[in-house]
């Protein structure tokens, strides 16, 4: 009897699902916006529905369904068009986070923060998608240790609104 990993190959302990109004187009914008290669798409049968794609980005891989209300027999899937916003935030890291932002926002992205460079020692955006979806994108830049981070965190927001 052979062993199976508790985890598929190429798959971490946590990967983002995405719930699209729309997710073939979405997963072909994603090829388009963040170079994601698609490595399968399977239809809801007798619909136009995605019932399950995976795209890889980089090294993660991030799967997609389009929205399967609770009469589809879970507990309801909805996108942030239905659902009026979305809790979650996916982070992209790049080897040119400048390059990768000019790509999402030429795509159809919309900018919500242009690239700069961060205090904890990250050069970091944000983006939108036109389907609801945050992304922050970002270029790791150099090492800090936890207390480096907090000093410039404290020299950061001195003054700031509630200090």
């Amino acid at each position: 009897m052979n062993a199976v990993s508790p985890i598929p190959q190429g798959f971490h302990s946590v990967t983002p699902r995405l719930t699209i109004k729309g997710a073939a187009a979405a997963m072909d914008f994603y090829g388009q916006a963040f170079a994601a290669a698609e490595l399968c798409r399977f239809g809801m049968p007798g619909s136009e529905l995605i019932a399950h794609g995976l795209l890889k980005i980089g090294d993660s891989l991030v799967m997609v369904s389009d929205e399967f209300p609770p009469e589809f027999g879970c507990a309801g899937l909805f996108s942030p068009e239905t659902g009026k916003g979305t809790t979650v935030t996916l982070q992209v890291y790049s080897a040119d986070v400048d390059a990768m932002y000019r790509q999402a926002v030429a795509a159809g992205c919309v900018s919500v923060m242009e690239p700069m460079d961060m205090f904890w020692g990250d050069r970091y955006g944000q983006v939108c998608d036109p389907y609801g979806h945050q992304w922050a994108l970002a270029t790791h830049l150099r090492d800090m240790s936890g207390e480096e981070i907090a000093a410039a965190a404290a020299k950061e927001f001195a003054g700031a609104p509630g200090d």
